[in-house]
């Protein structure tokens, strides 16, 4: 994307201004992340973005305005650790790439941003898509509404492999635009995957991934081969490390999530078809886990549709998407440490929440799912000051009438979001 498309971007919409008035959010009830358990009603004082005091019961707060939410939860802002801002499944998504422009599919983030924040997340990591990069910027400076973003730009894979930019191109057209390398994402030797992460941080990514085996919706036969050595793997997140860089995984397949855990990676995606070995090494080792549960009942269910997807990519959608849910239920009981993340692009923007639902029908309680989606989500992105309500944190505040604890299906009543102390959604103003 260039500079024209940020100009495009700055007119689309402005952000609140940022809070310079003190905010008393009283809340009928508080999630307390590190416990994993609700408390009774307290009183959350926010003043320039941080939470300046907790107090228990509806206290009163000299000079601040107040915010009612004696018959809501109040939890701490919601992050997703797998999106894509940037664009979102549908049965043209394979041609969609040839007909737009990078600022056709801005446009698009721009309203995908906006339903992700207004349904809770208040910060996401993107893990894919060189747009994302600028509608990060553009929300830091106010430009437009979203969450939080830590993108990856583009992804790092091997020739083929399932970010391999050229899959699907015909041959007249991939000898014309000759085999793309380290720029372009894709590595083929230890010292050309150290090129890729520095080619990342030239570019002002936050995070690097990694395409550890094949994909679901790749134009590509296999969706779980191995795809990088763990060499390779090694010298991504060495090289990562060197710039403060946490790794994320993309693995269906259990050998390539084999390989990228012994390389040090901090998150394994998806992780479909992860052994009892390799969830032994994964709790061995401190890796993440982010199911997307979401991702993959979507893309079972759109390959029972004729020509939603490609031919090539329709039994891999059909046998990989439907095991996902069962593979979070066993990653739990074999105690891996389970964050939250629905690769939500591959799913409609906005109904991120969906994810709690089905880690719960995966045997994953109400509360530790929860906690993946705050204090889990912050371990991983490496940040301590967000995640929980407590004192100098960040003022992200998600609330909603009834208690997500006793039932989940309350994370789908959302009706006040806070972010960095400013309110973008009330049950006022209830969209």
């Amino acid at each position: 994307m260039h500079r024209p498309t940020l100009v495009l971007l700055a007119g689309l919409a402005a952000s609140p201004a940022f809070a310079a008035e003190p905010v008393a959010v009283h809340c009928g009830q508080l999630f307390d992340a590190r416990a994993g358990r609700m408390l009774g009603a307290h009183t959350i004082v926010v003043r320039d973005g941080r939470i300046a005091e907790l107090v228990p019961g509806a206290a009163p707060v000299a000079g601040a305005r107040s915010v009612d939410l004696a018959g809501h939860a109040c939890t701490p802002g919601w992050t997703d650790l797998h999106v894509h801002l940037d664009g979102e499944s549908n049965p043209n998504s394979y041609s969609e790439g040839f007909r737009l422009d990078d600022v056709d599919f801005a446009f698009r983030s721009v309203g995908y941003a906006k339903k992700t924040l207004q349904a809770g997340f208040t910060s996401v990591r993107d893990l894919g898509g060189t747009v994302t990069l600028h509608l990060r910027d553009a929300i830091n400076q106010g430009l437009v509404e979203g969450p939080r973003i830590w993108a990856a730009g583009q992804p790092i894979a091997t020739t083929g492999g399932h970010a391999d930019p050229t899959n699907g191109y015909n041959t007249q057209l991939s000898h014309l635009l000759g085999p793309p390398g380290p720029t372009e994402g894709v590595v083929n030797s230890v010292d050309e995957a150290r090129q890729a992460v520095r080619q990342r941080y030239k570019e002002g990514s936050d995070v690097i991934k990694i395409t550890a085996t094949g994909g679901v919706l790749s134009y590509a036969k296999s969706g779980d081969a191995p795809q990088f050595t763990v060499d390779e793997v090694k010298a991504v997140v060495e090289t990562a490390k060197d710039y403060g860089y946490k790794v994320a995984a993309h693995a269906h397949g259990a050998e390539g999530m084999k390989r990228a855990v012994l390389g040090g990676v901090t998150s394994i995606e998806h992780g479909t078809m992860m052994t009892d070995e390799v969830a032994r090494l994964m709790k061995e080792r401190g890796t993440w886990y982010v199911p997307t549960i979401t991702a993959g009942r979507f893309v079972a269910d759109k390959a029972k549709i004729d020509g939603y997807f490609p031919e090539v990519v329709r039994p891999k959608a059909a046998r990989i998407g439907a095991q996902i849910q069962d593979t979070a239920r066993r990653a739990y009981k074999n105690g891996v440490k389970i964050a939250f993340g629905t690769d939500m692009g591959v799913g409609p923007h906005g109904e991120n929440a969906r994810e709690f639902l089905y880690m719960v029908e995966a045997g994953i309680p109400s509360a530790y799912a929860l906690q993946a989606a705050t204090i889990h989500a912050a371990e991983v992105l490496g940040v301590d000051d967000q995640g929980v309500l407590e004192v100098g944190k960040r003022a992200d505040i998600v609330a909603m009438p009834g208690d997500p604890v006793a039932d989940i299906n309350n994370v789908l009543k959302v009706d006040f979001v806070m972010k960095d102390g400013v309110v973008y959604r009330s049950p006022e103003t209830r969209e």
